[in-house]
């Protein structure tokens, strides 16, 4: 429950608009609870004759109390309800800008499903708290209080009488929501195990079709349906006991008025118009009677959702802009420097770079080989702080990243990675996703610098061809010259290219290699690839093994040295010719 507390700067912020909901709630409940008393009084007048005046008098005054209680409970809820779904939105965009900004190695510990289920099933069940929760809470509240107040003032001994069964009510309902509270959370873990199981379907589908495996995830997901199925049932078991069970004790309540309020009516104690607006009024306390269990239950739903929002809005980002930063950096050039340089991942003892040291000047181009696991992509990842390292310090212009917006840094770095993302839209949209408002003509400019142009321009509706989930629709090749002219059009400082040629046959990568040479003068260009084909033209090579730098030199250097880079190379070339065999 101490969850909900966290809500308070939200409700803060719509205080003025729940207030006003709040006075149209008093107000509709003062012409409410007028009715019962209007109604007695007319049976008591019935006792002197039956006359049309009388019966329009009373029905007038009871239509109008009935109109002026329903035109203040729509207001009720054009004020409260509507800043309960104000605030939806705001903690929404709330959740999805802190998503944002949180270190992608929270993605790889946390199922997409779950954080899915976060805001589709936990945000909307806050804001059932915020909205009915909080408009029943208080109308039921002053209702049970009101009514109590005057049923006492009608006759006291009855309303005791009448009161004995209802704190059953109150535990029943304080049992009921212990075990609503567990299933809840129960379910809800499970929607997002659900979420995550059709998300990762869909994401794989051609493997899924490959391996002829459909009819083994259709039964899979079934098994995950039902048992979600039967999770809802046992908590839709004790919610169905609930209701009744408490209609059940209000009717107790009933028959003991009937009982004791007839014999005192026999009896001359009270009138008959008393005790049918006692009657009135005892039915009035039925609504609160439920409202207060399926309040409780919306309450319980609420805390358990709130906790799981605040799992994740509690997660601080481990790469964000800090009180170093030098917010007067507005760009960059390109010179970039590693200053022994130590790192490790987090869930890791073993160090992935070891005092790497490294200067690379402005607008040269590098090229990074090793083996698989050297710590080629790591090395880089570090330049726009997808990571920070260690220990010692890496610098651009002679200033240290961690001190650069990280604002400016991301948007002067190109990066294209070896497993291009798309997604779901068109092929120009992929391609300008880094930019706002680039012409037509730039994105065919980059689509041909990337030698993708001539292929799109083949597809059914050409640059707005929607590329499907991930880019099915295209082929791995396809899908990474795509990436490399969505990194170009950003007119990029800084160009990485992390093995971007990997499902590019050899022709490509040369005609692309070619394409670009222009495009990167005066741009600092970094190209870590497996192909020594796509660095041999490199200012300089670096060769990595194990996290540290070995090898220093340009293509026929690297070769007369005779170590990992010469090696790389020979085995290549007897590579090709085996395939040309």
């Amino acid at each position: 429950m101490k969850s909900l507390f966290e809500l308070k700067p939200y409700i803060l912020k719509y205080r003025k608009l729940i207030s006003l909901g709040i006075l149209a709630i008093l107000i509709s409940e003062v012409f409410y609870v007028f009715i019962p008393i209007l109604i007695g009084r007319a049976v008591d007048s019935l006792k002197s004759g039956v006359t049309g005046e009388k019966l329009l008098f009373f029905a007038s005054l009871v239509l109008g109390s009935t109109l002026l209680s329903g035109i203040a409970s729509f207001f009720t809820r054009q004020t409260i309800i509507v800043a309960s779904r104000k605030i939806e939105y705001d903690m929404r965009n709330d959740f999805y800008r802190h998503v944002q900004g949180l270190h992608y190695l929270y993605f790889r510990d946390k199922k997409i499903g779950d954080i899915m289920a976060y805001a589709t099933n936990d945000i909307p069940a806050v804001r059932n708290f915020l909205g009915p929760g909080i408009m029943y809470s208080v109308e039921t509240a002053i209702e049970f209080v009101v009514i109590l107040a005057i049923m006492f003032s009608m006759n006291l001994k009855l309303t005791l009488i009448t009161l004995i069964p209802l704190p059953l009510i109150s535990f029943l309902v304080y049992k009921v929501g212990k075990i609503v509270h567990e299933r809840y959370e129960d379910i809800q873990e499970h929607f997002g195990v659900i979420t995550t199981a059709a998300q990762e379907n869909i994401s794989g589908i051609r493997v899924i079709k490959a391996y002829v495996r459909e009819n083994y995830e259709i039964e899979k997901f079934r098994k995950l349906n039902l048992e979600y199925l039967f999770k809802n049932i046992k908590l839709i078991k004790v919610q169905a006991l609930t209701y009744p069970l408490m209609i059940l004790i209000t009717g107790i309540s009933i028959i003991l008025v009937v009982w004791y309020g007839g014999y005192q009516v026999i009896k001359g104690m009270m009138t008959l118009g008393q005790i049918t607006s006692f009657l009135i009024y005892l039915g009035y306390l039925i609504w609160p009677m439920i409202a207060f269990g399926w309040i409780v239950n919306l309450t319980q739903r609420a805390s358990a959702s709130m906790d799981r929002l605040l799992e994740v809005m509690r997660v601080e980002p481990q790469i964000k802009d800090t009180d170093e930063t030098d917010y007067s950096i507005k760009e960059i050039k390109g010179e970039i420097v590693f200053k022994d340089v130590w790192f490790k991942y987090p869930d890791s003892e073993n160090y992935v770079l070891k005092g790497i040291n490294l200067e690379i000047k402005q607008g040269q181009t590098v090229g990074i080989v090793g083996y698989t696991g050297s710590g080629k992509t790591t090395l880089v990842n570090l330049i726009p702080r997808l990571f920070d390292p260690d220990r010692g310090e890496v610098l651009i212009d002679g200033v240290n990243v961690k001190k650069i917006p990280l604002k400016v840094l991301r948007e002067s770095i190109g990066y294209v990675q070896q497993e291009v993302f798309l997604f779901s839209d068109t092929v120009k949209n992929n391609i300008k996703f880094g930019v706002d408002g680039v012409s037509d003509e730039k994105i065919i400019e980059v689509a041909k610098l990337a030698h993708i142009y001539d292929e799109v321009m083949d597809f059914p509706n050409k640059f707005d061809t929607i590329v499907g989930e991930r880019g099915i629709t295209l082929s791995g090749g396809q899908k990474q010259r795509v990436g490399i002219a969505r990194a170009l059009i950003k007119e990029p400082k800084i160009l990485i290219l992390d093995d971007s040629f990997s499902s590019i046959d050899a022709y490509t990568e040369e005609v692309i290699l070619k394409n670009l040479r222009e495009f990167r003068k005066g741009r600092t260009t970094i190209i870590i690839s497996h192909r020594i084909t796509a660095v041999k033209d490199a200012d300089f090579i670096v060769v990595i093994d194990d996290g540290e730098i070995v090898e220093v030199g340009k293509h026929d250097e690297l070769l007369e040295l005779g170590g990992i880079y010469a090696d790389l190379y020979q085995k290549q070339i007897l590579e090709e010719e085996l395939e040309r065999m």
